[in-house]
């Protein structure tokens, strides 16, 4: 397999309208502009979330492999949506300073206040004095640094944008939004952390931009709009849900090798495929490698010393293994023809995959498409396991 999934050291939304309100353990992160008739202006929310660079260097360098090109994912899943009418765009921006997760959700009665808010990076004490202020002053940011607010609303992080170097990586990331187009966050944020990564490493040639997470946000011209036509509003599951969709980091790349060796192909669409090396559970942290017993399904008859069914065939290159949560049927590893193919050595077909990031207690079943005389099939026999914490 390579697909490897990081989910959140720590999230938090922001509030310009409840700017020392942390949200740092809620259900729900969110982005919005919401115009409220007592307030003068437009009600903006933003989010931040952020993955451990540990464990982003220790995949990078220890399962991708040096050198090895890789892609990352940014995802979140939606809880609710509303307003988005228009083609609107988010923004993901490497945040630009460090930042506490705090202890609160949204609307604790009193609020809570230790941990990052609107107003504050990380905020420890009983006034806002023992606050830790994200920056108000544009003027004092490096070139590279930004934030946007209105007057009276300052605050709501501090971002890099633009470029970092000659090779002019983007560390600004978008994603639009239709009134009818999935609402799930999944954007490419490769080059944000490459930069992460090279400059945790002392690797030349970047910027020195350490990980402090990514802020997600509308863009600007949604940001305190006034108009009562644009109010929209996204939220997502937080590292804190209790359901199965917590925000990740994916870290996707190409494992695959094929070398049939002698085995014989597959050339007819009937066909039969065992999975092997499935003992039905796996722990949480493990990788499996799975193997598949391939033949036709009505082999030609012929004269040999060794039954026909025991000879594995090997599917054609370019096949994909895809997996589903049981209970749902949503696919929680979708077939990709870059990072979901299925290799072949001398003894037949395989794929690995890296249990991190699937739910435990959980059920799953793997899914084999392959097209063989110009007819795609998709075999879904049973193939389950379980994943347990350990």
């Amino acid at each position: 397999m390579a697909v490897y999934k990081l989910f959140p050291l720590q999230d938090a939304s922001m509030y310009a309208f409840y700017p020392f309100m942390n949200t740092g353990i809620d259900a729900i992160i969110e982005v919005g502009n919401l115009n409220v008739s007592v307030d003068p202006l437009p009600q903006v929310f933003r989010y931040l979330v952020e993955f451990d660079q540990d464990q982003i260097n220790d995949v990078i360098q220890n399962t991708v492999g040096s050198g090895i090109p890789f892609t990352s994912i940014l995802k979140a899943y939606v809880a609710n949506a509303q307003g988005v009418i228009f083609d609107t765009e988010m923004e993901i921006y490497p945040v630009s300073g460090s930042w506490n997760n705090g202890s609160g959700t949204y609307l604790d009665s009193p609020f809570t206040t230790n941990g990052v808010s609107w107003k504050a990076q990380n905020f420890s004490g009983s006034s806002t004095s023992g606050a830790k202020y994200w920056d108000t002053d544009i003027s004092l940011l490096s070139t590279l640094v930004t934030a946007s607010w209105q007057t009276g609303t300052s605050g709501g992080g501090t971002w890099f944008t633009g470029s970092t170097d000659t090779n002019n990586p983007s560390i600004e990331v978008t994603q639009s939004f239709k009134l009818r187009s999935d609402k799930d966050l999944k954007a490419n944020v490769s080059d944000i952390v490459n930069v992460w990564y090279s400059s945790s490493n002392n690797i030349g040639g970047f910027t020195d931009i350490q990980n402090n997470g990514f802020l997600v946000k509308w863009e600007d011209a949604i940001e305190f709009n006034y108009s009562d036509a644009i109010q929209p509003i996204i939220q997502f599951y937080s590292v804190d849900t209790n359901t199965i969709y917590p925000p990740l980091l994916e870290i996707q790349w190409d494992d695959s090798s094929f070398n049939t060796g002698s085995l014989p192909p597959l050339e007819t669409a009937d066909i039969f495929v065992a999975l092997d090396n499935n003992p039905g559970v796996f722990y949480s942290e493990s990788i499996n490698r799975f193997r598949l017993n391939c033949r036709p399904d009505y082999p030609v008859r012929i004269f040999q010393t060794q039954s026909i069914d025991t000879i594995n065939h090997y599917l054609p290159n370019g096949s994909l293994w895809a997996i589903k949560d049981l209970d749902t049927n949503e696919f929680v590893v979708q077939f990709d023809s870059n990072y979901t193919k299925i290799s072949c050595d001398s003894i037949g077909n395989y794929f690995d995959v890296y249990m991190t990031g699937l739910q435990p207690e959980r059920y799953y079943k793997i899914l084999i498409q392959t097209t063989i005389s110009g007819s795609t099939l998709i075999k879904d026999d049973n193939y389950y396991f379980k994943i347990v914490n350990g």
